[in-house]
Order: structure tokens, then C-alpha cells, then sequence
């Protein structure tokens, strides 16, 4: 009788521990549904911030098909910058219409910057593609490939740190840009916005403190003096007298002739 029972107790707590696995295998199963529900909500959630944010950025890209942009994000940089220095100094800019700048001007930043502007849809694939190898190579993000419109969308949205996400954005951004405005809005927009020296934004800002004129008074030689100091501005605002600057705004004054503009 005794073994009998004992062999009853024995199943009994046989059966008592299959049913804990049973429940901390439900429990496993709960808490791995939950975490999974958890996951696919935080994933969710940042695809909607990021349509979020490019639907932001598109939306000022229409605005300015008709209004032109008071400042840029990277003017804000630049005046914080400024403003910490002893003594403080403010952003030289001034918006100039499009028809009162120099054509020279306006072949020169395509001539020095991206030749292809007139062709391409905002991106060229090629130069994204040669710049990532070097990049590759380097071990650092040496260069961007960028063109005119990219750069444009670069200095309107974004910051001015070097990463692979912030070139995806600045792809997006320039798409928007080309499916939106035209050729003739975006090179105004670029002329307008773009950094020439410490605190000097934009042609008329540019002509203004390098030649002491106007965008609409640029010579053929300033204008491509200009455009050959745009991948450093700041560097060469110091650094007038540069043979390098000099031997390539040689180059952008032969290449002037061979680029078209809208």
C-alpha cells in the first residue's frame, strides 16, 4: 500500500512540475510576444518620424518655389559662431534677384562646382559613387560628390557634419529640390545662400566684401575668383593671395565658356 501511494505522490509531483514548465513556457511565450510587439512599435514609430521629417523638409522646399528663404541652417551655425567671438560679429547677407546678378557669376559656380547641372536630376551618381571609394580608401569621409543642388540642400536643412545619414538626407532633400523648383530657382537659390567667407553668405554679401561691387557688376575674373574659393571659403577669406586659388580660377575662367546656364 505504501509503495502504491508513494508511486501516486511521485506522478503527482510528476504532473505538478510539467505543469510549471507548461506555465513558464507560456510565460516565455508572453513575454516574447510582448517584447515583440514592443519592437515592431518602436519600429513603427521611427519610420513615421522619418516621413514626418521629410515631409517637413518638402514642405519648405515648396515654400521657397515662391518665397525666398530669409536664412539657412547653415547661417544659424555660423551666427552662433560669430557671436562668440570678441569682439561679436553679425552674417553679411543680402538677397539679389536672379536677374541682377552677373551671368558671369552664374556660369562660374556652374563651371567650378558641377558642370552637369543643366543635365542631371539633382544627384550624379557617378561622382556619389567615385567619392565613396575614396572615402573608402581614406578611412574617412574625404569627400561628398555633391552637386549644386545638393549642396543647396546641405546649406538650407542640414548640419555640416560628415556622415553616411546625413548624405542620405541631403540625396532626399535635393530630389525634393529638383521635383519642386527649376533650374533657374535652384542656381538663385544657391547664388543667394551659399557661404564665401567667415559670415558672408551669398553673392551680393561676396562681391560686396572681397571686390567692393555688386553681384550685378561682377567681372568675368571675380566671378571665377569666387567660385574658386567655394570648397574652403573661410580658409581662403584669410588666404587671398593663394596661387592655388589663382591657377584655378585660371582654369574656371577656360571652363566658363563650356558650361550652360538657365
Amino acid at each position: 500500500m505504501s509503495s502504491s501511494r508513494f508511486d501516486v505522490e511521485e506522478r503527482q509531483d510528476e504532473d505538478q512540475e510539467d505543469l510549471h514548465d507548461d506555465d513558464l513556457q507560456q510565460e516565455d511565450v508572453r513575454r516574447g510576444s510582448w517584447f515583440g510587439r514592443l519592437l515592431k512599435l518602436l519600429i513603427l514609430l521611427a519610420i513615421g518620424l522619418v516621413l514626418l521629417a521629410q515631409l517637413f523638409y518638402f514642405m519648405q522646399v515648396v515654400f521657397y518655389r515662391w518665397y525666398d528663404p530669409p536664412t539657412s541652417a547653415l547661417m544659424r551655425q555660423q551666427a552662433t559662431v560669430l557671436a562668440a567671438l570678441d569682439p561679436p560679429k553679425s552674417i553679411k547677407h543680402e538677397w539679389v534677384p536672379y536677374d541682377k546678378i552677373s551671368r558671369y557669376a552664374k556660369e562660374a559656380v556652374v563651371a567650378a562646382e558641377d558642370s552637369g547641372f543643366m543635365d542631371h536630376g539633382g544627384i550624379e551618381w557617378e561622382a556619389i559613387e567615385r567619392a565613396y571609394r575614396v572615402n573608402a580608401q581614406a578611412g574617412v569621409i574625404a569627400q561628398g560628390g555633391s552637386t549644386i543642388t545638393m549642396q543647396l540642400a546641405k546649406n538650407l536643412f542640414l548640419s555640416t557634419d560628415r556622415s553616411y545619414i546625413r548624405k542620405a538626407q541631403e540625396i532626399a532633400i535635393a530630389l525634393m529640390i529638383e521635383l519642386v523648383l527649376d533650374k533657374r530657382r535652384i542656381l538663385e537659390l544657391y547664388l543667394n545662400m551659399v557661404e564665401f567667407g567667415q559670415g558672408v553668405f551669398g553673392i551680393e554679401a561676396a562681391a560686396r566684401h572681397y571686390f567692393n561691387t555688386s553681384a550685378a557688376k561682377l567681372t568675368r575674373y571675380q566671378a571665377a575668383w569666387l567660385a574658386s574659393i567655394l570648397p574652403a571659403p573661410r580658409r581662403y577669406d584669410k588666404n587671398r593671395n593663394s596661387a592655388w586659388i589663382e591657377r584655378k580660377t585660371r582654369t574656371v575662367m577656360q571652363r566658363m565658356n563650356q558650361v550652360s546656364i538657365p
